[in-house]
């Protein structure tokens, strides 16, 4: 059993293992990010509306991939450390995103230029399948106790500071380059740059420390799919019913909401980004605050407040959105709706870390997780554009609506694991 760490120590672990986690999700956002710049690139020309829907498409493929990843990554951290899986996942990442830097496009071999995207994205969600679980459960052991919620709720301070990243590199290369630029070759630099952080990432993470959980664990069972879905049914289907209305509602409000804001509000590419990049950094400020307000009265409040919330109010605001014309007024109705998905943003890793035993926990953690964001996360872009091209829009609004209700269900009748986790270090 190792030694108790002190406040320094455990601050330094969470700033690096957050710093890490950061470059991981700067590099699966710029796809996101950039996609209106390098669609045409991988695409045949014609409709703008159905090659956002191919690249929406590569997208949700990269998510098949999260299970694989997960169910791997989840184990090897369990069984060779947090640190270890942490170290993979960004090498594996920021291969992805070199590759797809220096992919020739669709005028110089057809077919291949999208097989290509095809393959970065999938080597990209093997290791995001892997770094949430790993992430979430590193975060929330080496936090103490009473700060638990405060300290787990950096992953998604992180991960929104990673999208905002590229929505500032967007912003930067938007400023120095032209349009016709940005489409021709602009688009490859921060994918390029990608590869740069893995450098800087490796040596963060290879300097970090182990969790005391999993010291402790290490005479326990050997994780692996059978234990955890034979001892831990109830526990895996809390984590992948908790999970759906969420990821849905966090990619729709995120990533899709740049999107909509050019392809059906009409504002022009650096408005809307500007709007989600002004939005965002509010949001990423917001997370602590909800994380240490769920260490005061418990982590189910927060999630049944999201869960209400978003059922009633999603589809009234992306019906308003559809015919704002003030980029003042979509900022406030984008930031309305970033305030309620915080109920579960802010504390979801925790929660899920809470769930299960530590010689288990990583792969707990991240396969259930893995499968309910590759369902609903991953696809949210791909049928919310495909529901506009086939003239219902408004039903993606709804669809949102209704996975939220099914979470609800499961924030109410799940227990408050502030007051019973199964962390038992301090």
């Amino acid at each position: 059993m190792t030694d108790r760490p002190d406040r320094h120590h455990r601050l330094r672990s969470i700033l690096g293992g957050s710093a890490g986690n950061l470059v991981e999700w700067f590099d699966w956002y710029v796809y996101s990010a950039f996609g209106l710049y390098f669609a045409p690139h991988f695409f045949p020309k014609g409709d703008p509306t159905a090659q956002l829907l191919n690249t929406a498409a590569i997208f949700a493929v990269g998510f098949v991939m999260r299970p694989v990843g997960a169910w791997i990554m989840g184990i090897y951290a369990d069984r060779y450390g947090r640190k270890a899986g942490l170290t993979l996942s960004v090498t594996l990442m920021c291969a992805g995103a070199l590759l797809i830097a220096v992919s020739p496009g669709y005028a110089t071999i057809g077919w291949g230029a999208p097989a290509l995207l095809v393959v970065a994205r999938l080597m990209q969600g093997l290791s995001v399948g892997g770094e949430y679980g790993a992430s979430a459960v590193y975060l929330s052991e080496m936090a103490g106790r009473d700060r638990r919620g405060f300290f787990s709720s950096f992953q998604y301070v992180t991960l929104i500071a990673g999208q905002l990243l590229a929505l500032f590199t967007l912003l930067l290369l938007q400023a120095a380059l032209s349009e016709a630029q940005l489409e021709a070759w602009g688009w490859r630099l921060p994918f390029a740059l990608s590869g740069l952080l893995a450098i800087l990432v490796f040596r963060i993470r290879r300097g970090l420390a182990e969790t005391q959980s999993f010291e402790n664990a290490r005479d326990k069972p050997r994780s692996s799919g059978w234990l955890l879905f034979s001892r831990h049914p109830r526990e895996a289907a809390t984590v992948v019913l908790l999970t759906a209305g969420g990821t849905l509602a966090f990619y729709a409000y995120t990533t899709y909401m740049q999107k909509f804001l050019v392809n059906t509000t009409g504002f022009d590419r650096e408005t809307a980004t500007w709007i989600m990049t002004g939005a965002l950094a509010l949001y990423a400020a917001l997370q602590p605050l909800a994380g240490a307000l769920s260490d005061r009265i418990g982590r189910r409040p927060l999630m049944i407040g999201f869960g209400i919330a978003g059922m009633i109010a999603t589809v009234p605001i992306f019906t308003l959105l559809e015919t704002v014309r003030s980029p003042v007024l979509a900022f406030a109705l984008v930031m309305v709706a970033l305030l309620i998905v915080t109920g579960y943003t802010a504390i979801n890793a925790v929660v899920k870390a809470e769930l299960f035993p530590a010689h288990v926990r990583a792969l707990g953690v991240a396969l259930p997780y893995a499968l309910a964001n590759t369902a609903f996360g991953g696809t949210a872009e791909y049928v919310a554009l495909w529901l506009k091209q086939a003239g219902a829009e408004n039903a993606f609004y709804w669809y949102v609506s209704a996975m939220i209700a099914v979470s609800l269900v499961t924030y109410w009748r799940m227990r408050d694991t502030r007051v019973d986790s199964a962390i038992v270090e301090d």
